[in-house]
């Protein structure tokens, strides 16, 4: 069978390029050529039945993932789905299942079954615990067949940090970093070179990890290990000889016609990030852009959702195409289900303003129907419009004004009400 970037280069226009080209209001056309280019991916494992495809990238509208999944001090299974279905019920367009304790394979199995979202895993994160053994007496082909096993189970997209190797570790080793390596599966990875003296397995059988991929076409996500875990470290030699070695691995998966999505930062000021856009779009030849945030303070423990919404607002506005939510809860624990709420709405406002920046096709219509109804004081009309009716109509109903037609913020001295009686509109 063939993946969606091998359909795309001899010309056809497959099913999930078909939904994509309606849910983006684009010709089908336009899609099958930017998947054949690599700047657009359509993540869709072949045995992922109840997925509704999604595309990511060039002139699309602004994604976000959602990350959840147990771990060994929080490791029920029916909590973690409370949340995927909340995610779901919030149009998450990816759910990311970090697991890495216990009943893995079992949350993954129903996650991809109740999921019409892109469901993306982190194979490096499970396979201590699924082959129970220590990390450095796995070996390379056993890393392998975790890759092998998230693939055939349906997982869509697989975060894989093929970008670590002996090169890459030997520029981190000579400039001193402020938090080293703060990606988990990178500083695993490392841990793991370092305590058997060997190449990244990901990297030196890299062309193994392309043909499960091209087997069950999924997307890989060449994961940033170096990415920076603090604004101090941002931009440093680690990240960008990493992020060369990403933009290699990514013409070798385009040859064998497997979809490629590039992780990026992580931890910047924002002066920073429209050159990082610019890097990864120019070193990794236009692919997909996937950012965590990124963070543009490293003081805001409990309020990293606005921390990261700030930043990938502005990634997004300057190219990113996919977006990573950020909970309140970042850095200190497992988020709870309403802090993945509070991330979710942070990360679709993020994304919705970068996509009014970028221009993409019906962005400013959902603003200018807000815009109208305000106008017209037409509150059941601006809750149907909110990205969180729930809250909106919650606020208004806890505190009731005296005149309907205002709030209790102005009353009667309500701009729009008063300029109504003198301004007519037609909008």
């Amino acid at each position: 069978m063939a993946t969606q970037m091998e359909a795309a280069k001899r010309g056809e226009i497959t099913e999930a390029m078909q939904a994509v080209a309606r849910k983006e209001n684009l010709p089908a056309e336009e899609i099958r050529a930017r998947v054949a280019r690599g700047t657009v991916v359509i993540p869709k494992n072949v045995h992922h039945h109840s997925i509704d495809p999604e595309g990511v990238g060039q002139g699309l509208k602004t994604k976000i993932n959602v990350n959840l999944g147990i771990s060994k001090d929080c490791a029920n299974i029916d909590s973690e789905l409370d949340k995927v279905r909340k995610a779901l019920e919030m149009k998450a367009e990816a759910i990311m299942d970090l697991s890495n304790y216990g009943k893995t394979a079992l949350f993954r199995e129903k996650l991809i079954e109740m999921s019409p979202a892109m469901i993306g895993t982190v194979p490096m994160y499970d396979a201590i615990g699924y082959l129970g053994k220590k990390l450095e007496a796995i070996t390379a082909k056993e890393f392998l067949a975790v890759v092998e096993k998230h693939a055939r189970d349906g997982v869509d997209f697989m975060t894989i940090h093929a970008g670590l190797n002996r090169r890459t570790v030997e520029h981190f080793k000579r400039n001193s970093r402020l938090t080293n390596i703060v990606s988990r599966g990178g500083s695993l990875l490392y841990a793991w070179m370092e305590l058997n003296h060997a190449e990244n397995p990901f990297y030196e059988y890299f062309d193994e990890v392309l043909n499960i991929c091209a087997e069950h076409d999924v997307t890989l996500s060449l994961g940033d290990a170096c990415r920076p875990g603090s604004i101090a470290d941002a931009t440093d030699a680690s990240q960008i000889e990493e992020l060369i070695v990403l933009g290699e691995l990514t013409q070798r998966a385009w040859d064998r016609n497997v979809q490629v999505m590039i992780e990026g930062p992580g931890h910047m000021t924002l002066n920073e990030i429209q050159a990082n856009v610019l890097l990864e779009k120019k070193l990794c030849h236009g692919a997909p852009f996937y950012v965590l945030g990124p963070l543009v303070t490293d003081v805001a423990p409990g309020y990293d959702h606005i921390t990261s919404a700030i930043g990938g607002a502005i990634s997004g506005a300057a190219g990113a195409d996919f977006l990573c939510y950020v909970t309140p809860a970042e850095h200190l624990r497992l988020p709870t289900l309403d802090d993945m709420r509070e991330g979710i709405i942070a990360a679709k406002i993020a994304a919705h303003a970068a996509d009014l920046a970028k221009g993409i096709p019906g962005a400013a219509e959902w603003d200018r129907a807000m815009s109208t109804a305000r106008q017209a004081l037409d509150w059941n009309k601006m809750f149907e419009l909110a990205m969180d009716r729930e809250k909106a109509e919650r606020y208004r109903q806890e505190s009731a004004p005296a005149l309907d037609d205002s709030c209790t913020m102005c009353g009667e001295m309500c701009s729009m009400r008063l300029m109504n009686k003198f301004v007519s509109h037609e909008l």
